[in-house]
């Protein structure tokens, strides 16, 4: 399944030598001197190991008033020293030579790191000619926003920038799609191996795995930022989320590989969830939010074992079905995966956990609130509405047939709820037409569609008025918790089920398929509960 450009061949654990550990460093990005130095104090606290000095955002800088200020010693951390300019996506507007002897100034301070750019490296290398101190590092960086060359490219970009004496390698690209970033790690992992120390790092959503996943293939650093709204780069994550999060102090060469795939990602709560399931059971993984574009090409690209499981979101649940090797029969009847595990032989294995994570929240939801059989599904002879005809659409509508209910599918693409209709044998609504649907009371209305989501959280399925013909309602979006659509079921008076109780429950599945260890569910559910006080943690996408 390898292609020319796969990460099948980038084995880490094999290419492995001693190794300093990746560090983490925070931009400080403040407009005035004292209080960059508070930034760098901010970033000591949270745990980072550097702190990028970004001369170029402080306005009316002047290097021999301002400097002593910033760079005063103690410091807390290592100072690393960049005075960008507009040519290389940074602010200064002066000449070179102003800049270069603020950065020369900033070496004779003590800093430790100084950045200059590529296309000037010639050119400061021949001012600092034998006044560099002995313990400051020369980053000598280069950055593509448009971007991501090949392979090929970059081992050229890598040796040019090497041949100006540059102490530290860094290339930062951008990703047009999440496979551009296999190209970077492969460069890292062929710098790991001369003993060439770089910062390699993709930009933008599409390369924000290159961020994390840095410390597996021997990355010198990665930047997070002090806060969501510091960033000095796009879609850069904040020094919490790496360190907390994403637990970047235990990733190395062995750390297996798992997140979600989808698009959008960026509402997912499964990272937080998963890093911590696997952190409580000393599992040496890390999970990440995959924004992918074509899934086969993603799949294809990134076929190393490392890179073991992955959940399955909007819109890839039913590409799914037949990017994967074997798919388990229920999955197959469904005709959606939503979770894909590759065995140790490379073959990729699906299974939807979606179903019974759903049809098991909702029984619940009816149980607590309503007399039941205990020996019968309180599904079985009720009307149920599907909202929806996508992967997560065909999962609720598979598990409530099975349970013997009598399913209704509505969508506002007829020909597609027709579709899902036709294959299990119910009928099939246009949206509008389920305004005015209401042939019998007690009915139980499922909504799998992402309609209410983050951020268009004022938008609903269907409105308040039609909502009365129902007991029972379930929402499988869970950002936010209550819905627009849940909200007002509830004030109708109908029973609600939250879409965050399907989301345990299929990720508890997921768990299990992921680590072959058997979930504890009260463990589980106590990490799921903290998931409304950890909005900070949320992967920035």
């Amino acid at each position: 399944m390898a292609t020319a450009m796969s990460v099948s061949a980038v084995t880490p654990a094999a290419a492995a030598v001693a190794r300093p550990r990746t560090m983490v460093c925070v931009p400080a990005t403040a407009r005035a001197p004292r209080e960059m130095a508070e930034e760098l104090a901010a970033a000591a606290a949270l745990g980072a190991d550097v702190a990028e000095l970004r001369l170029d955002c402080l306005v009316g800088f002047a290097p021999r008033r301002d400097l002593p200020v910033i760079l005063a010693k103690p410091r807390p951390l290592p100072a690393l020293v960049t005075y960008r300019p507009k040519w290389e996506g940074g602010e200064y507007e002066g000449d070179d030579e102003s800049r270069f002897e603020a950065l020369l100034l900033a070496m004779e301070l003590g800093a430790e790191y100084v950045d200059v750019e590529l296309k000037v490296a010639d050119k400061f290398m021949k001012l600092i000619s034998g006044r560099k101190p002995d313990n400051c590092k020369l980053i000598v960086s280069s950055h593509n926003y448009e971007s991501t060359p090949s392979s090929e490219e970059l081992a050229n970009l890598v040796a040019q920038i090497q041949a100006t004496g540059a102490d530290i390698v860094k290339i930062a690209t951008t990703a047009t799609e999440i496979v551009d970033v296999a190209k970077m790690f492969q460069i890292l992992v062929h710098c790991q191996e001369k003993q060439v120390p770089i910062i390699g790092l993709v930009m933008n959503d599409r390369g924000f795995i290159s961020r994390v996943l840095c410390p597996k293939y021997g990355g010198f650093l990665t930047f997070g930022s002090l806060k969501k709204g510091k960033e000095s780069a796009p879609a850069q994550p904040t020094a919490a989320e790496l360190i907390n999060l994403y637990n970047i102090r235990q990733i190395g060469p062995d750390t297996k590989v798992f997140g979600i795939i989808g698009k959008p990602v960026g509402h997912s709560k499964s990272p937080i969830l998963h890093n911590e399931a696997f952190r409580s059971v000393g599992f040496n993984a890390v999970y990440v939010p995959f924004l992918v574009d074509d899934l086969a090409k993603f799949l294809n690209t990134y076929s190393s074992p490392d890179f073991a499981g992955f959940s399955c979101t909007i819109p890839h649940k039913e590409a799914a079905v037949r990017c994967c090797d074997e798919v388990d029969p229920i999955a197959r009847a469904i005709g959606a995966v939503n979770t894909i595990v590759r065995r140790p032989d490379g073959k990729l294995v699906g299974y939807n956990t979606d179903y019974v994570g759903a049809i098991s929240a909702i029984e619940d939801g009816i149980r607590a609130s309503e007399q039941t059989d205990p020996d019968t599904s309180p599904l079985a002879g009720r009307l149920f509405v599907v909202i929806g005809a996508g992967g997560a659409g065909k999962a609720l509508a598979y598990g409530a047939k099975e349970k013997g209910a009598r399913v209704v599918i509505a969508n506002r693409t007829f020909a597609r709820a027709q579709e899902l209709a036709n294959l299990i044998g119910a009928p099939a609504l246009t949206l509008a037409d389920l305004e005015n649907y209401h042939p019998e009371e007690g009915m139980i209305l499922a909504n799998t569609t992402a309609i209410g989501m983050h951020p268009n959280v004022n938008e609903t399925p269907l409105s308040k008025q039609a909502l009365k013909s129902y007991a029972v309602v379930f929402d499988a979006v869970y950002t936010p918790k209550e819905t627009r659509l849940l909200r007002e079921a509830a004030e109708c008076g109908a029973t609600v089920v939250s879409g965050l109780e399907m989301f345990i429950r299929q990720a508890m599945g997921q768990f299990e398929h992921f680590t072959g260890m058997p979930v504890d569910d009260y463990k589980f559910r106590a990490i799921a509960s903290s998931l409304d006080n950890r909005n900070t943690m949320k992967p920035r996408l």
